[in-house]
């Protein structure tokens, strides 16, 4: 009886064991989310800014504020959209999450932006960038978990993140680096 017992349970260890391995297995190849299945509201509310349409175009993504330091790359991001717009697009998401830096309603970003830097790329709602409050489209940007290739830690405004013509994430780089930076340059030139 004892002997019974002893490969019932082993029979029913080796099954769970299996089972688990399985249900581990089945997780791994659940499918990710592409970049191309996000989008957001763009900052008037008006519109939704679907990201399958950049499909064949590298795009940046800025979380940007309108009080930061960094506020004068809003000029230099919108050089670079200019000259490059054929083949890059460039997206501003407004965040107060920095030093409360974008305290500002919609339509006031939005008159900053254009009035000031006269900015003609998009601009989404304002979003956090970090955290469990997130906006989805952060959290893919920000956990290597779904960009595919690292974790970033965004510690402050215009913080800088390109994509690749077929949705994959190139490169991040924090607030300090200018857009007109040679390296990322380099990459938004790279075929």
């Amino acid at each position: 009886m004892k002997k019974i017992l002893f490969q019932a349970t082993f029979i029913g260890l080796i099954a769970l064991s299996f089972l688990g391995f399985k249900l581990k297995e089945q997780k791994n190849t659940a499918p990710k989310i592409s970049f191309y299945d996000l989008s957001i509201k763009s900052l008037n509310g008006k519109s939704t800014i679907n990201f399958s349409d950049f499909k064949g175009k590298k795009v940046l993504c800025v979380n940007t504020a309108s009080m930061c330091g960094f506020t004068r790359q809003f000029e230099g991001l919108e050089k670079l959209y200019k000259k490059y717009k054929n083949n890059l697009v460039v997206i501003g998401f407004p965040c107060n999450q920095f030093g409360e830096q974008e305290p500002w309603a919609p339509k006031q970003v939005e008159e900053f932006c254009r009035g000031r830097y006269e900015v003609t790329f998009l601009m989404t709602e304002k979003i956090n960038v970090k955290g469990d409050s997130a906006n989805v489209v952060y959290k893919w940007l920000s956990q290597k978990e779904t960009n595919g290739k690292k974790d970033i830690n965004i510690r402050w405004n215009f913080g800088k993140f390109l994509i690749s013509e077929k949705g994959k994430f190139i490169e991040y780089f924090p607030s300090d680096i200018e857009p007109d930076d040679q390296k990322l340059i380099s990459l938004i030139e790279k075929k």
